[in-house]
């Protein structure tokens, strides 16, 4: 765990290596990793179970960070009822008719689910910011277009995930952490391999000459949103086992924290249960 770290105000990507790794063979990470995928299944139960809190997991990063991966490595042993993903695209028209946070807080999981954001509203706060020409759609007045927008979403989004977690939802956000040569090397391979070139977009090669000024505002984003209550991690990526290692460990940690239970029956459910299993032993 000390290679994940919580994002703090002296947070600088650029100072963190994202082609961090541990003295584990690729076997032993992996066996590890199906362990907590156990435990995230067991613990994910009792949480549907009780229906009473919910676990929303935000994952950001730079294309080919990973973040499809950590959705099938990671959660691959919950059962599906108690999951709920969204994969955050471009808004559509209708949504461009709201604020910002309008079709985020559709896509919450319901009370006992796992809720995963694949991008989230911090796109809000980075593509928005790399590209001010996607402002120019969001139908803002112009007086609340000025310097102090980036300011007044960082509040926003701190209020917003208070307001959640004083509702029952705990949020973990993970930022997978890549190198610009790393992600060079995946582009290639999504281009030469038949099985991965579906993934390619060659758009995510235009994005490249932005690299330093999403790293910036990544930056920026992760030091005024990471909270006591809404924690961001900087996962480092390059290693793509490793890092679904470091996200399964906080994910299990978060879970036992929420301490989920399954509901206790009371003296006339028990009553019932009770003629239920004699007529069940008597064949009828």
């Amino acid at each position: 765990m000390i290679l994940i770290t919580p994002a703090d105000e002296n947070l600088g990507l650029s100072s963190l290596d994202p082609g961090a790794s541990v003295s584990l063979s690729r076997e032993e990470i992996k066996e590890a990793l199906r362990y907590n995928v156990k435990e995230i299944a067991n613990l994910q139960e009792a949480l549907f179970a009780e229906g009473r809190q919910s676990l929303l997991i935000v994952l950001q990063g730079m294309d080919t960070s990973g973040k499809d991966g950590v959705v099938k490595h990671v959660l691959s042993g919950v059962n599906p009822v108690g999951l709920h993903i969204v994969s955050f695209k471009a808004p559509t028209s209708e949504e461009l008719n709201h604020d910002f946070w309008w079709r985020h807080g559709r896509g919450l999981p319901n009370r006992g689910q796992i809720g995963v954001f694949i991008r989230s509203h911090y796109e809000e706060t980075v593509i928005v910011r790399v590209h001010p020409e996607i402002l120019e759609k969001q139908k803002l007045k112009s007086e609340l277009k000025g310097p102090d927008l980036w300011d007044w979403r960082f509040h926003s989004i701190r209020e917003i995930e208070l307001h959640l977690v004083r509702n029952g939802f705990r949020i973990i956000k993970f930022f997978l952490h890549v190198s610009k040569d790393d992600q060079r090397v995946e582009l290639l391979e999504r281009i030469d391999k038949l099985s991965k070139r579906w993934k390619f977009n060659m758009q995510d090669v235009e994005e490249r000459a932005f690299w330093d000024q999403y790293q910036n505002a990544y930056d920026e984003t992760i030091r005024n949103t990471s909270t006591t209550y809404a924690p961001w991690y900087v996962i480092p990526s390059n290693d793509k086992w490793f890092s679904r290692l470091l996200v399964s460990n906080v994910v299990v940690s978060t879970l036992r924290s929420m301490n989920p239970q399954y509901p206790e029956t009371t003296e006339e459910q028990e009553h019932k249960l009770t003629e239920a299993k004699r007529f069940l032993n008597l064949g009828l």
